[in-house]
């Protein structure tokens, strides 16, 4: 029953981004066959949560230096058990940031994700190499909030949207840029024609 909401999501997400229809079949498959997927303790994999936190003005991103993975990434981790993949990523963006106020773009009562992603996670120590099955939520941080980076970041900084390539060149990141721009595209749209 808890994984019920999740598949709701999954099939509201492919009705704004069809184009991730076999991307998001193995994510379906594995939440239909796993009633632990929430938990770290899947051997197969978990399901995640993550964020593309923009700057109150839309012009930088939010990167963190993953200690463990030695790379800019987005902030986001696991969901430990809790089946809601945005409050999973709000609970990390506050965690690895510092940060306490974000709203969801566009700012709905449901936001659809903005984007699913499957990645491997390679063996570390104890830990077997896994999958993580990632949702994605696009956030705007409130202004004036400070960064206090979290122990699992060498370094957090926003950067610049046009200069996101010096670094990241992960085509899923790039992905959520991508869709970042349309978001942002499609509500400066509306505003437009009702204002």
């Amino acid at each position: 029953m808890h994984r019920v909401p999740l598949l709701r999501l999954l099939r509201r997400y492919l009705e704004r981004w069809p184009e991730d229809r076999a991307r998001i079949a193995s994510f379906i498959e594995f939440v239909r066959a796993h009633e632990d997927c929430f938990e770290r303790s899947c051997p197969e994999g978990h399901v995640t949560g993550s964020a593309w936190i923009l700057s109150p003005d839309h012009r930088c991103v939010l990167l963190t230096h993953h200690r463990k993975l030695g790379r800019w990434l987005q902030l986001g981790g696991h969901a430990d058990g809790d089946a809601d993949p945005l409050r999973v990523a709000l609970r990390e963006a506050q965690e690895e940031s510092g940060m306490r106020w974000f709203r969801p773009l566009p700012e709905e009562p449901d936001p659809v994700p903005l984007d699913v992603d499957v990645h491997p996670i390679p063996a570390r120590g104890s830990e077997a190499a896994h999958s993580h099955f990632d949702v994605r939520f696009l956030l705007e941080a409130a202004p004036g909030q400070e960064l206090v980076a979290s122990e699992e970041s060498k370094a957090l900084q926003w950067v610049e949207r046009a200069r996101l390539c010096e670094f990241v060149d992960e085509e899923s990141q790039l992905r959520m840029e991508r869709r970042a721009r349309e978001v942002l595209a499609r509500l400066a749209a509306v505003r437009q024609a009702s204002g």
